[in-house]
């Protein structure tokens, strides 16, 4: 069978393209949107020439000649690739694929392409990451069954790494509470790391699924876990550390949200337990809110008012908004028709850049056009 035929019957050329830019060296997300964007589509940046190449910002002739270098051989792992996912069914997610996690996308270094095999809906309205200490203690594990079973009643995605400690924990937890659980990996789907926790990955085929940017064949390498945890951090609406050592791999992931401007809670701990010293340092650099209940955690996303019950809200007046720049236009339309928003969803909605939504909220908010709200929404004044 010829790669036309083959290809014919499984997907479009589209997708050859898309699972097959990621896989030049080199080529990670940013600079692979950098290219799209720049070219038009995955498929002209293979088919550009050196000239067209170079001149693309952060490119230049170098690496534009590595790319020409690599793509037949991408093209040819490609199809494999799509090959292979079709008949295990994992799902290939180009980042703008629908299925694709809406929070992931908005950050600037998200993944072109994810691999996912499951269930769970990878853009369910709440999603919170669990991570922490691979040396979890007694009451690390009972802070983070009690912090799943309380996340029921949201009927919240849980996201965690599949590691040993505070990541299984949460992983079981959710599995045994009923809730979607998703374990992110620093390899390619068809290993499960560590094989301890084959029996749980394959439950959560059931009720969540795994994740992956890496293609099949990818072993587990240690810098490949920075990576993952930046997937972990964007996916979610808050990443919560339940207990981390003082240079534990867990604060990469908090740093990480952070830096992507997302909520980080930590939960404190004992002065003298090793395994509350990354903990308690993230809440005295100011990098994560203290979670000491769970109420913390429905304040600061606001999530209590969502249970609050049904009612009437008050109804604004018409305002004219003509007078107002274009950019602030969209904004204070968006904020009059649906009411205090999440500044993730500004940003879905308006397609501006979070640097670009950042400035245009200031300057709203000191000109006493709106106000910020606690859990990161906007509204009207």
């Amino acid at each position: 069978m010829t790669q036309d035929s083959r290809l014919k019957t499984l997907n479009s050329y589209d997708l050859l393209y898309q699972v097959a830019l990621p896989l030049i060296p080199r080529v990670g997300g940013g600079n692979a949107r950098t290219l799209v964007q720049a070219l038009g589509s995955p498929e002209k940046v293979f088919g550009a020439s050196l000239e067209s190449l170079s001149k693309v910002h952060r490119i230049g002739e170098v690496f534009a000649k590595s790319i020409l270098s690599h793509k037949s051989a991408a093209l040819k792992q490609a199809e494999q690739i799509i090959l292979r996912a079709e008949k295990e069914d994992v799902q290939l997610l180009y980042y703008t694929n629908p299925a694709y996690p809406g929070r992931l996308r908005d950050v600037p270094d998200a993944p072109l392409l994810l691999y996912y095999k499951g269930n769970a809906d990878l853009n369910a309205q709440k999603v919170i990451s669990i991570v922490g200490t691979r040396k979890s203690t007694d009451y690390g594990q009972k802070v983070t069954e009690q912090l799943v079973s309380d996340l029921v009643k949201h009927e919240a995605l849980v996201v965690s790494g599949l590691a040993y400690g505070i990541d299984i924990i949460a992983h079981r937890a959710a599995l045994k509470e009923g809730l979607p659980t998703v374990g992110v990996m620093a390899n390619s789907l068809e290993t499960i790391y560590p094989f301890a926790h084959t029996q749980d990955a394959k439950k959560m085929l059931e009720q969540g699924g795994l994740l992956s940017e890496f293609p099949f064949g990818t072993k587990p390498d240690a810098p490949r876990f920075p990576s993952r945890n930046r997937i972990i951090a964007g996916m979610a609406d808050c990443t919560i550390v339940v207990e981390s050592t003082e240079s534990g791999g867990s604060l990469i992931s908090a740093d990480i949200a952070h830096s992507y401007d997302r909520e980080v809670m930590a939960v404190p701990g004992p002065i003298t337990s090793e395994t509350s010293e990354g903990t308690n340092q993230l809440i005295k650099s100011l990098k994560a809110v203290p979670y000491t209940k769970f109420k913390d955690l429905e304040e600061l996303l606001n999530w209590d008012k969502a249970l609050a019950g049904p009612s009437v809200p008050k109804a604004l007046p018409k305002r004219d908004f003509s007078g107002f720049p274009e950019d602030e236009q969209k904004i204070l339309k968006l904020l009059q028709h649906a009411g205090p928003t999440h500044i993730d969803v500004l940003s879905r909605n308006t397609d501006f850049s979070m640097g670009q939504l950042s400035s245009v909220l200031f300057t709203l908010e000191m000109s006493g056009q709106i106000k910020a709200m606690p859990g990161k929404l906007y509204g009207l004044l």
